[in-house]
């Protein structure tokens, strides 16, 4: 029976899994939107939600940014993670990640997950709304301006034509 047992072992050694969440939530941090397992995402969640709610903190903040440093070991990374994600987060309190299930892995089965940052979601109507602008901007174009053949270079066609004498 598992009563009490936190975290998941995920087929790995202990270090070898605390290297994977750190480099998960590297990665998380770095793009905002990564794809994995489904089972290596709901063990990324909370260790990724605790660093962002480190990054929040106002108080003793080179306490925070060192106990943060000792998961996050990219500068770059730490820096986006105390600037702009801490502040993005700061009124809320807490659930700042999401999980979207994407069905099963082709190879092996495995479940696949989206793991996303809150305020990070793909908004598809904004470039639809963008391409239905640019649509309209090139017809006008085209009505304003007459058609205009492209004239083809004299030594292109010449080449082709030795090409199949020979």
């Amino acid at each position: 029976m598992r009563h009490r047992v936190a975290h998941r072992k995920l087929g790995r050694i202990t270090p070898h899994r605390i290297a994977m969440l750190r480099n998960l939530a590297t990665a998380l941090f770095e793009r905002e939107r990564i794809r994995t397992t489904l089972m290596k995402a709901k063990e990324l969640r909370p260790f990724a939600e605790k660093l962002i709610t480190l990054a929040k903190r106002e108080e003793n903040r080179a306490h925070s940014l060192r106990l943060a440093q000792r998961d996050i070991r990219d500068k770059v990374v730490v820096k986006k993670l105390f600037d702009t994600l801490g502040a993005r987060f700061a009124a809320r309190p807490g659930g700042y990640t999401r999980i979207l299930r994407l069905g099963t892995r082709q190879g092996d089965g495995a479940e696949m997950a989206i793991v996303e940052l809150l305020g990070s979601e793909w908004k598809p109507a904004e470039k639809e709304e963008q391409g239905k602008k640019g649509a309209a901007k090139d017809k006008d174009e085209k009505k304003a301006e007459p058609a205009e053949k492209p004239a083809k270079p004299k030594k292109a066609a010449k080449a082709k034509k030795e090409a199949s004498a020979e």
